[in-house]
């Protein structure tokens, strides 16, 4: 089975916007970028903007690509492309899900899904954009 999501970079300074996977969800409990799976005929831009206001109830202005990597699972094979994004408001979690402002040098130690790997390593080593 194919998946394809699509997720929220979002840095303020040095640190990036993250949310806990919440109970009875694939990888339950992992640490994950906002985001989610992009519907038939959706953009990338539309599907980022639907699931921000879905889960944090926050609009976003989506820039460009950080990175698009595709990860096999045993029972599922993700493709995700990370876009960068600027908040316009405050996320309140709406699906009760654990949300936190990570600090660059944290994210390593965070607990995030395989698939992510090359994101963080890239973050936690760079400047704030």
């Amino acid at each position: 089975m194919n998946v394809v999501v699509v997720a929220a970079v979002v840095e303020q300074g040095e640190r990036i916007l993250v949310t806990r996977r919440p109970p009875g969800s694939h990888l339950a409990g992992m640490w994950e970028f906002p985001g989610g799976k992009i519907d038939t005929g959706e953009s990338h831009a539309a599907a980022l903007k639907r699931e921000m206001r879905e889960e944090l109830d926050v609009d976003v202005n989506v820039a460009e690509l950080a990175l698009q990597t595709t990860h096999a699972y045993p029972d599922r094979t993700v493709v995700i492309y990370f876009d960068r994004c600027e908040l316009l408001g405050t996320p309140r979690p709406l699906l009760g899900q654990e949300v936190r402002w990570a600090g660059r040098s944290d994210l390593l130690s965070l607990g995030f899904p395989p698939a992510v790997r090359e994101l963080i390593e890239r973050l936690a080593k760079s400047e704030a954009h």
